[in-house]
């Protein structure tokens, strides 16, 4: 009797070949062959990963805590690679027996670091998932480990993220779990982990940060240093001020973990919570001494943002090539503490106090974003405020974002906006120039180059969201939202506050056709083998189309070759900036200059106070009427400049786009006013600004054509008061009536007037010089 019984992979008796049942019949069977192949790989590949595991697991030795652990000396260098920088912390370590290890110290650090570790297995299989994903996306492996896997890490394992390097770390951590004990695990782990401030085990971080024995520890004590393993750098305080709110949060999470564990009891918890131990002041390390503690410090923060643990930046022997070229360094310094010395003379000469005048300096490679100089301070020991990286009220250089939003949003060099005080449609308070200079209907290419505030009120006044746009382009620069930055019209006159690091970076973005770059300190990082752990990125982002880039660099041309910041063309090739002075009341409060050339863009700014708000006036130039930023700040920015620049070759920055205006709408009166509303459109001519391209001379009717000396002028330079631009910069059809004329009001217009703001209260910028 025939089998009529269908068969896996073959249609019923008298189907036939070509019907759907039979291709249906064929698919199933090239499924059942795929799938049969498929577990016969994972079979093949578990029997063989079995194999080799159980042959790593072995070979592999577990290491020694007393013999095999050592640290290695960081070394960081300037940017040529074999200058050095400086070297961070060697191993600072006294191993403690397992009988003089404090309990309390292993509950804290279980309590914050591994809550599984007396029922783990050695390892944390939610953490080898995590790093699966991790491997699967093309990431790092990473992820969360037990105490046991971070010992080993300690002891021998490179800092390189592997799928390898994971594999061993489970292979020992397994290893090590069979062999040892958990008390002898977490007494080694404990005389190894580093804690910060240099110090590695719990017995030389007792020393290091309460002066005392492990053997001595509180029970909060205990949790102190446990809380800073996770991370010491965010953790210390006296690394960041700002760090206290993440140690008290983490502290008062270990407490938490101990009472979970039944460590300490309900009345311990309750005492302990939200009262940490005093910390005593440890003596900062001498390698921050002096200006370079700054860029050591600006270094490690960012091997930490990059990754790196304190274990590794302070012990792990890597090489460190930064950014910074020492060169420029020096000349950073130099120039800021030369100008700082005669500003404070300055101060002296008129009484005041003196002494508490502040420099920086900002310098940026505009091609890549690499930060080659920076001035922060006198010493890192004594005051560890970078103000490099301090954001304060930047004045008229805010006034190069508004350029770039107006040309965004239709208007060109040529559009004509108010030059005389006025007061904005739907505002009660007039907006005034510097002095209450009246200039009549001007460009914007002249209120550029003479930082003519109304002009750019008006023009902000006109764009829809006009403030927010303003923003947008500081922010697309690669300057970050800070303090100041309200969205209301005189925003533009540089009451936002920024870095002179971003200020310089912003600035570099226009020198590179609108690519940003991300402002970085290293370039490198190498392990003790020789092997590159870490690259800089070389690729920027263009965030300013390169037309708007360009015309926004030929406005900024302006400043320099006719405007407030004409010192600057001393330096012999090709610079665009801006001056600014921002103040609050009668007070000036900041004082920048922040200029470039193609390849190199510089911030400098001056500020007064412990907090860098208190009066510049009393340290201007002598025989000047305020502190100007044409004044002290052009002249260290034009010393620095010198030295950064020499050996480069003279480029020319990028032809000028000629942006036509596509705004539409009534033009500006022809007279002068200084009430009613605001102009809601403008005329733009019909003649772009010239297409020619600046000359890399300095011109030569420049008011300085040589590097000021040392000596501090006793006449104020003629490029600190607007000036009257040459009359080819100016459109055909510009009215007569743009020429400045004095008004009745002698003194510096510190308060313009803010709409629905106390004019008394509200910080507003001091334009031009």
């Amino acid at each position: 009797m025939a089998d009529t019984t269908r068969r896996p992979g073959r249609p019923a008796h008298g189907t036939k070949s070509g019907s759907p049942l039979a291709r249906r019949w064929r698919a199933l069977a090239l499924w059942q062959k795929i799938i049969a192949g498929l577990v016969a790989v994972v079979l093949a590949v578990v029997l063989v990963g079995g194999v080799a595991f159980a042959g790593m697991y072995a070979t592999t030795s577990v290491p020694d805590p007393n013999a095999d652990f050592q640290t290695n000396t960081t070394n960081i260098y300037y940017g040529d690679g074999t200058t050095q920088l400086a070297d961070l912390a060697i191993q600072n370590r006294t191993t403690l027996p397992p009988d003089q290890m404090p309990q309390g110290m292993k509950d804290a650090v279980v309590a914050a670091e591994d809550r599984t570790f007396y029922t783990n297995p050695g390892i944390s299989p939610m953490g080898m998932t995590r790093a699966l994903f991790a491997i699967l996306g093309g990431g790092d492996v990473q992820g969360g480990s037990t105490i046991t896997q971070q010992y080993i890490k300690l002891m021998y394992l490179t800092p390189q993220r592997t799928l390898k390097r994971k594999i061993n770390e489970v292979v020992l951590a397994l290893k090590l779990s069979n062999q040892q004990s958990k008390d002898q695990i977490l007494t080694n782990y404990l005389n190894t982990v580093y804690f910060g401030r240099g110090s590695y085990g719990v017995q030389a971080a007792a020393q290091t940060w309460y002066g005392k024995d492990a053997k001595d520890l509180t029970v909060p004590e205990s949790a102190i240093l446990a809380s800073v393993v996770q991370n010491p750098s965010i953790m210390d305080p006296s690394v960041d001020e700002s760090n206290m709110g993440r140690l008290q949060a983490r502290y008062e999470y270990v407490l938490s973990g101990m009472l979970q564990e039944k460590s300490i009891t309900q009345a311990q918890y309750d005492q302990y919570k939200g009262k940490m131990p005093a910390l005593p002041k440890i003596p900062i390390n001498p390698r921050y001494e002096g200006p370079k503690g700054f860029l050591v410090n600006m270094a490690e923060q960012e091997l930490t943002s990059l990754g790196f643990t304190d274990a590794q930046i302070n012990g792990g022997g890597l090489r460190v090539t930064t950014t910074f070229d020492a060169a420029a360094q020096a000349a950073a310094v130099k120039a800021s503490q030369t100008y700082q010395k005669q500003a404070e003379a300055s101060a002296k000469s008129r009484g005041a106090a003196g002494g508490n005048v502040h420099a920086a300096i900002a310098s940026v490679d505009t091609a890549s974003g690499e930060l080659i100089a920076v001035y922060g301070g006198d010493n890192f020991v004594k005051n560890s405020r970078n103000w490099a990286t301090t954001s304060r009220m930047t004045g008229s250089t805010f006034k190069a974002f508004g350029v770039i939003a107006g040309l965004r949003d239709g208007f060109s060099l040529n559009s004509i906006f108010r030059g005389n005080t006025f007061t904005p449609a739907g505002e009660t308070e007039t907006i005034r120039n510097e002095f209450s200079m009246q200039y009549g209907p001007v460009t914007l290419l002249k209120a550029t180059a003479e930082s003519i505030n109304t002009a750019f009120v008006d023009m902000v006044s006109q764009m829809e969201n006009g403030p927010k746009k303003v923003m947008q382009a500081a922010n697309d620069a690669g300057a970050p939202t800070a303090g100041g930055w309200d969205p209301y019209n005189r925003v533009v006159l540089g009451i936002a506050e920024v870095s002179p690091v971003d200020m310089a970076n912003s600035y570099a973005t226009l020198a590179n056709g609108g690519k940003r770059n991300k402002v970085h300190v290293i370039r490198e990082v190498k392990d003790s083998d020789g092997n590159v752990l870490y690259q800089a990125p070389a690729k920027g982002e263009q965030t300013i189309d390169q037309p708007v880039a360009a015309d926004t660099t030929y406005a900024l041309e302006s400043v320099v070759n006719q405007g407030t910041g004409a010192r600057a063309s001393a330096l012999g090739r090709p610079v665009a900036g801006k001056t600014g002075t921002a103040g609050v009341g009668t007070t000036i409060a900041s004082a920048w200059f922040v200029a470039y050339t193609k390849q190199v863009s510089t911030a400098v700014m001056y500020v007064a106070g412990d907090d860098g708000h208190s009066d510049l006036d009393p340290y201007r130039q002598p025989g000047t009427p305020t502190f100007f930023g044409a004044g002290y700040p052009a002249m260290t920015w034009l010393d620095y400049m010198q030295v950064a620049t020499k050996g480069q070759p003279v480029l020319k920055f990028d032809q000028p786009a000629n942006l036509k205006s596509k705004r539409v709408g009534t033009s500006v009166p022809q007279a002068p006013t200084t009430q009613g509303p605001a102009i809601q459109a403008t005329q733009a001519p019909t003649q772009a600004p010239a297409t020619q391209a600046p000359t890399t001379q300095a011109p030569t009717q420049a008011p300085t054509t040589q590097a000021p000396t040392t000596q501090a002028p006793t006449q104020a330079p003629a490029t600190d008061q607007p000036t009257q631009a040459p009359a080819t910069t100016q459109p055909t059809q510009a009215p007569a009536t743009t020429q400045p004329t004095q008004a009745a009001t002698t003194g510096p217009n510190r308060v313009t007037g803010n709409s629905g703001k106390t004019a008394t209260k509200t910080p507003v910028p001091v334009a031009g010089g």
